[in-house]
């Protein structure tokens, strides 16, 4: 069954995120929400739909950048493994060196996330305009961590397929 996108619309999200945020920054808490909605549907078995059907981000980077994007493509560099790995151990690091510094505090978490989410916009904002619109998506740490978690599980279900095969081999030999 084919999953219907709602990519037309769901930059709605990304913009009353922002909204939100601003007028009251612990509303930033939300941003959560960005961050684990990938990585539930890639540990479901779903791949990277969220990318292609959900994503906020994309969704506005898609819909509101098309007229005054150059339309250059990205540097191979940039859509390399090496690029993408790096950006995501940054990201991460980042992210946990902000929360550290909350200590705990509800105001200082939101705070750190809106402020995650608002200079990662602006970069897919600024990539948008001189690359191709989505070319943010490209690089996007949840949506090259989501296609790690594929590729890992996909590997696992190759291996407990092979070790099925391997076992009724086994099990055909000895009965015959």
């Amino acid at each position: 069954m084919k999953k219907k996108s709602h990519m037309s619309w769901s930059w709605i999200f990304i913009v009353g995120f922002f909204v939100l945020s601003i007028l009251d920054f612990r509303f930033g808490i939300l941003g959560i929400i960005c961050m684990t909605a990938p990585i539930y549907h890639a540990l479901k078995g779903r791949g990277k739909i969220h990318c292609s059907h959900y994503c906020p981000r994309g969704s506005f980077l898609g819909k509101f950048l098309g007229k005054i994007s150059l339309n250059n493509n990205p540097p191979k560099w940039m859509r390399g493994k090496l690029a993408k790995n790096i950006l995501l151990i940054v990201m991460i690091t980042l992210l946990t060196i902000s929360m550290i510094h909350a200590k705990g505090d509800f105001s200082k978490i939101a705070f750190s996330l809106f402020r995650f989410m608002g200079s990662s916009f602006i970069v897919g904002i600024l990539m948008g305009i001189i690359f191709r619109p989505r070319s943010w998506c490209t690089v996007c740490p949840m949506g090259y961590s989501t296609g790690l978690i594929k590729k890992k599980m996909d590997n696992r279900k190759l291996k407990t397929k092979f070790k099925k095969n391997e076992s009724d081999k086994t099990n055909e030999q000895k009965i015959a």
